[in-house]
């Protein structure tokens, strides 16, 4: 019988790994879009940084800078989707087994792994902002 059963949620099964392998490439993806942007935002502004840095910025404050930079155009996309997750739960009762279309715990979770990402990948450009040399910087503008 529980080879019956699992014949049975082989296709299911299936349609599940294969839609948690893009959901983790597409986090992958989103992760490696957030680092050039806010990389390339670090470069296009570093006479800006620069400047923050000769006028007496800390690397403290310029890493925080880069990083509410970058989680804050996630923040925005995370309202914006868990609007739209909201408003599309209708549409997808249908299709989920064992959890509620508006599951508390399934929104905060997602929204804090996106949040997460964005902190990992607003990172490294925020720790480069933070070491541009202000003379280095104000001489190549």
């Amino acid at each position: 019988m529980s080879q019956r059963i699992s014949e049975a949620n082989a296709k299911r099964r299936f349609q599940t790994v294969l839609l948690s392998g893009f959901a983790g490439l597409a986090i992958l993806i989103a992760c490696a879009g957030l680092y050039g942007l806010v990389s390339y935002s670090v470069k296009q502004r570093t006479a800006e940084i620069g400047i923050r840095m000769a006028l007496g910025g800390s690397q403290g404050k310029v890493r925080g800078m880069v990083l509410r930079q970058g989680v804050g155009l996630v923040a925005i996309g995370v309202v914006i989707g868990i609007g739209a997750a909201l408003a599309a739960t209708r549409l997808i009762a249908g299709w989920l087994y064992g959890v509620s279309a508006t599951d508390p715990v399934t929104f905060v979770s997602l929204a804090v792994l996106l949040l997460s990402v964005a902190v990992c990948a607003s990172l490294f450009p925020a720790i480069a902002a933070a070491r541009i040399d202000p003379a280095a910087a104000l001489r190549c503008e």
